[in-house]
């Protein structure tokens, strides 16, 4: 199999991998010429095998198996990237027997000849889609081994307390103790009490990961496209003073001090004037139900939210008094005072109030987040498998005397759950969903 492993679009240089049994063929192929030592980059003459018209002038490096990505034999080409030259080495490679890799196909094959486990796999994906800084080191900790080493700790510590209740079943008369002993009870209930922190972090991370949702609420023409505009330093939303212009539900992605906020504005909460109106103002209630913090916008002519705006709102959420250039600066505050504690004064016409509400959404965004100084469990696949793990703890815990086979089964259970993070077990149905996510050529 090939692909561009560089990215596509015309560039200055361009990567293409092949991977498997036709690897050396295909340099022999191309080059005119055996593979070049392992791991060492030679720069050669690139022709078509069949008409010997010279294609290109590229680096190319010979990676043999076992010791490559995939764990077979690899070899890439670094050619230029004209969509030219890389149309006509797709095409010889194909006439010589090579096809087109899948999305995630490199990966996978990586991951069947164990050069990788399961979750570095999904580490590696998240790092090839992170935006922010924060997305960066998360997906790291997971393509470096750290998760993996974590969840092999746990489920080691479980084999060896398995291992204990499985001699007593297997060897009833060799007057071994039945049950958990003090020390293999005190093993698991740490045990509990770790995952439980690592599920108490994990809705943490998975807003770190797939990014913390804003939405901008408020009755009609209350400057919420203005605001946004701000905050985005770009013109991304329709500004009119007609109010209604906003029907449909705008979204905007940006880095806020290494977090992930997706803003998104949206229609005006009030009674609509027809049904397009209608539509919009339904779903934007949708999605500011779903979003992780609310911006209530409000401006001095009508400080008081609408009601369908109030049903919305959750006790996290901000407040933003806009216009304020419309008042002076002690009624500017008065009337902050008045709507409450934490009210924001901003104006969508200047820069006043940007960088505290800027700020505010910063550490809303931390306190849900948090940090990565430790090992995280973002995915919803890896916080599945560490409550199944829970209970099965749980149940093994409760366990009283003469029932050491449900000990056992439980114990089991919270073993292949732990597995099946790393993709030890049970995951072959998975494999297909996960590394689709992947580009093609890695």
């Amino acid at each position: 199999m090939f692909a561009i492993s560089s990215g596509p679009g015309r560039a200055g240089v361009a990567v293409v991998r092949v991977s498997g049994a036709k690897s050396g063929a295909a340099i022999a192929a191309l080059t005119a010429g055996a593979p070049p030592p392992p791991r060492t980059a030679m720069l050669r003459r690139i022709v078509d095998p069949l008409t010997g018209e010279a294609i290109d002038r590229g680096l190319v490096l010979w990676f043999p198996a076992p010791h490559s990505f995939t764990g077979e034999d690899v070899a890439e080409f670094q050619v230029h990237g004209g969509r030219a030259v890389l149309a006509a080495l797709f095409s010889c490679l194909g006439a010589i027997g090579c096809r087109p890799a899948e999305a995630g196909e490199f990966t996978l094959r990586a991951f069947r000849a164990g050069r990788i486990d399961l979750a570095e796999a999904e580490g590696l994906a998240d790092l090839l889609a992170a935006e922010t800084p924060m997305q960066r080191r998360l997906a790291l900790k997971a393509m470096d081994g750290e998760m993996s080493a974590r969840i092999e700790a746990w489920r080691q510590g479980l084999i060896r307390i398995l291992a204990h209740v499985e001699a007593v079943i297997d060897f009833p008369d060799e007057d071994l103790p039945g049950g958990l002993n003090a020390l293999s009870r005190e093993s698991l209930r740490q045990l509990s009490e770790d995952i439980a922190r690592a599920l108490e972090r994990s809705a943490g991370a998975a807003v770190m990961r797939e990014g913390f949702t804003v939405a901008l609420i408020g009755a009609a023409n209350v400057g919420k496209s203005s605001l946004l505009n701000k905050l985005t330093g770009s013109e991304v939303a329709i500004v009119s003073p007609i109010a209604g212009t906003t029907r449909d539900v705008l979204t905007v992605r940006l880095d806020l001090e290494g977090y992930l906020i997706e803003l998104a504005d949206m229609a005006g909460l009030r009674e609509a004037g027809d049904a397009i109106e209608a539509e919009g103002v339904r779903r934007a209630k949708g999605r500011a139900e779903l979003a992780d913090l609310r911006l209530l916008i409000v401006e001095p002519a009508n400080p008081s939210p609408p009601a369908e705006a109030k049903s919305l709102l959750k006790p996290q959420d901000l407040l933003v008094l806009n216009k304020a250039d419309l008042l002076g600066a002690e009624d500017a505050r008065a009337m902050a005072k008045a709507l409450g504690p934490g009210a924001i004064l901003a104006s969508a016409k200047s820069d006043d109030g940007h960088a505290a509400l800027l700020h505010a959404l910063a550490a809303k965004v931390k306190a849900l987040a948090g940090s990565v100084s430790d090992v995280s469990f973002a995915r919803a696949r890896q916080v599945q498998a560490l409550q199944e793990t829970q209970g099965a703890l749980g149940r093994a815990l409760s366990a009283g005397e003469g029932q050491d086979e449900l000990l056992a089964e439980d114990l089991r259970l919270a073993a292949r759950a732990l597995g099946r993070i790393s993709g030890r077990v049970d995951v072959e149905d998975l494999l297909d969903v996960i590394f689709s996510e992947f580009c093609i050529g890695k």
